[in-house]
C-alpha cells in the first residue's frame, strides 16, 4: 500500500484516509492545508488562505518563520530528546527567561495546556494539604469561573463547567466550584475553609473572547490575600504577547501565585509551562510530578526562538500599536453591517466579532472567501492573527469581512 504522502496529496484522499482511520472526535475537515508562510497557509488544491485561526493562538511568530525555522532544524541534527532524567541547557535557559517575564519563582515545562492547567490544580492541592496542617480531604476545592476552559483532561473537564466538555465522562473529579465571570462578590460567597485556590483565564478563550475587568482580578487577588487561597491564571491562550503584553494579566497590574502557559510558547512546537512563584515552589519534591517529554531541546529551542524573535522584532510593541488601528475597523464593521454584527470583545490581536446566527456558518464563508477564523463560544467568530502580521494583511482581513459581511442576505 503506498502511502497518502508518497503520492500527490488532495483533500479528497485525506479525507478518505481520515475517513476510514481516524477518530471521528473532530468534525469532517473542510479541507487540507500542505504549507505555510508568514500569515498564509495553502490547501492541496493550493488555494491560499489568509491564517487568522494562527493554529488556534498557536503560531506566535506566523508560518515556517526563517529564524524559527533554521534553530529547530539545528537542533533536530544535534540532539533531539533525552528526557528530564538528566540537565537540559535549552530548558534551564528558557525557565530563566520566563522567571524574567514572570516574577522570581521555578517552572515545570511539559506539553500543553491542559498539563500546565493540571499542574496548576496539582499545586493547588498540594497547598491545601499544606495550609490544613497535612489533611489531604480538608482543604483541596478550586473555584473556577462559569463559561471557563481548562482543558479536557479530568482535572481540566471538571474546572470547566460546561456540559459540551463533561458530557459522556462522568462523574467529573470532585472538588470544583464555580462561580460568576467578572463577580467577585460570586466567588467570595462560595469561599470556605475547604477551598485551596481561585483558578481563572484572564480572557475566556473557547468561551468566546472574554476578558475580565481590571476590577474582578484586582478584587479576586484582595480575596485570595485575605482568606489565604492560591491565585492560578490560565494564558494558555492568551498569553504570551497576544495581547500586547507578554502576559495579559500585566493589564490588570496584579501578581498571580502561579501561571499556565502552552499555545504560543513554542510558536507550533508542542510544548507547555506552568511557573510557579518562589514563595510555593517548595510545595514540589522531587518525584511528586513529571513528564516525559516536558521541556526537551526541541521544544525548548522552539520556545526560545519565539522568545527571540519577539524581543527582535519588538512584537509586543508591534501588536499594541496596529491593534488600535485594526480595532476601529473592525468597530466600523459592526457599525456598517448591523444586521449580521453585533459587537467587538477582546484585546490586542485576541478578539472576536458578536455575529447573528450560527457562528459556523460565518466561519465556513470567510472561508470560502480566503479567511481562516475559528468560532468563539455561541455567538463569537474568533480573529488570532500571528503577532507579527503586517498591516497590508491586516487591511485584507478587513476587505473580506467587509465583502462577507455585506454580500450576505
Amino acid at each position: 500500500m503506498s502511502s497518502i504522502t508518497s503520492s500527490k496529496v488532495t483533500s479528497e484522499k485525506v479525507s478518505a484516509v481520515y475517513d476510514a482511520h481516524i477518530l471521528k472526535n473532530y468534525g469532517p475537515a473542510p479541507m487540507t492545508l500542505v504549507r505555510g508562510e508568514g500569515s498564509y497557509v495553502w490547501d492541496a488544491e493550493n488555494r491560499r488562505y489568509l491564517d487568522f485561526v494562527s493554529g488556534i493562538a498557536v503560531n506566535t511568530v506566523g508560518h515556517c518563520h526563517p529564524e524559527w525555522t533554521k534553530r529547530i532544524s539545528e537542533q533536530a541534527g544535534r540532539l533531539g530528546h533525552v528526557s528530564n532524567l538528566y540537565g537540559i541547557s535549552q530548558q534551564a535557559e528558557l525557565g530563566q527567561r520566563l522567571c524574567e517575564k514572570a516574577g522570581e519563582g521555578k517552572v515545570f515545562f511539559c506539553n500543553s495546556g491542559a498539563e500546565a492547567n493540571e499542574f496548576l490544580i496539582k499545586l493547588a492541592r498540594l497547598w491545601g494539604k499544606k495550609k490544613s496542617g497535612g489533611d489531604e480531604g480538608k482543604c483541596f476545592k478550586v473555584i473556577t469561573a462559569m463559561n471557563a476552559f481548562h482543558g479536557r483532561t479530568f482535572g481540566g473537564m471538571a474546572a470547566t463547567p460546561q456540559a459540551k466538555i463533561q458530557n459522556g465522562f462522568g462523574p467529573m473529579l470532585e472538588g470544583f466550584l464555580h462561580g460568576e465571570f467578572n463577580n467577585v462578590e460570586s466567588f467570595r460567597e462560595l469561599v470556605d475553609d475547604s477551598v485551596c485556590a481561585i483558578l481563572l483565564e484572564t480572557i475566556q478563550g473557547e468561551g468566546g473572547i472574554h476578558p475580565a475587568t481590571t476590577e474582578f482580578l484586582q478584587g479576586i487577588r484582595e480575596l485570595c490575600d485575605e482568606k489565604g487561597l492560591l491565585l492560578l491564571i490560565d494564558e494558555v491562550q492568551c498569553g504570551l504577547g497576544r495581547t500586547g503584553k507578554f502576559f495579559a494579566l500585566e493589564h490588570s497590574g496584579i501578581n498571580a501565585d502561579a501561571i499556565g502557559m502552552a499555545k504560543g510558547l513554542g510558536g507550533g512546537f508542542p510544548i507547555g509551562a506552568g511557573w510557579v512563584s518562589e514563595q510555593y515552589a517548595e510545595l514540589f519534591t522531587p518525584g511528586s510530578h513529571g513528564t516525559t517529554y516536558g521541556g526537551n531541546p526541541m521544544a525548548c529551542t522552539a520556545a526560545l526562538a519565539v522568545l527571540d524573535i519577539i524581543e527582535a522584532e519588538n512584537l509586543l510593541n508591534k501588536v499594541e500599536q496596529l491593534s488600535v488601528t485594526w480595532h476601529e475597523s473592525l468597530k466600523k464593521l459592526v457599525a456598517k453591517h448591523p444586521q449580521h454584527l453585533t459587537g467587538l470583545r477582546g484585546i490586542g490581536y485576541h478578539v472576536a466579532l458578536v455575529v447573528k446566527g450560527d457562528p459556523m456558518a460565518w466561519v465556513n464563508r470567510l472561508r470560502d472567501n480566503g479567511l481562516l477564523v475559528v468560532r468563539g463560544g455561541a455567538d463569537g467568530v474568533r480573529l488570532m492573527p500571528p503577532l507579527n502580521i503586517s498591516q497590508q494583511d491586516l487591511n485584507t482581513c478587513i476587505e473580506i469581512l467587509d465583502f462577507v459581511f455585506g454580500t450576505t442576505v
